[in-house]
């Protein structure tokens, strides 16, 4: 999808990319009860990806604690994403949904 949009494989915006698409789907599996939904759409101006779960809590920022593994993921997202927004579903899960530009 990345290089039907035009994006180089290498280039830093990809791995972005697919960096915030591992946190999400990870987390999502980890944290949210397992993915109820994915969806990954190239826009005019960059990459809209919406991952549902079966967790209605948000996610948290944890302070870093280098002799605990993780913690890195959310603020991650926060950083590499020029939007996010967190829907609560009807069936008690959430949806994530973040904007990042590919340029």
């Amino acid at each position: 999808m990345l290089r039907t949009a035009g994006s180089d494989l290498e280039s830093i915006e990809a791995v972005d990319a697919l960096l915030v698409t591992s946190e999400l789907v990870t987390n999502a599996i980890r944290h949210g009860g397992g993915i109820t939904a994915f969806h990954a759409a190239v826009t005019d101006d960059g990459l809209r990806l919406i991952v549902s779960d079966a967790s209605p809590q948000h996610p948290v920022p944890r302070p870093i604690d280098h002799e605990i593994s993780g913690g890195y993921g959310w603020p991650l997202i926060q950083r590499l994403t020029d939007y996010i927004d967190i829907t609560p579903q009807a069936d008690g899960g959430k949806t994530i949904t973040t904007h990042q530009r590919l340029s």
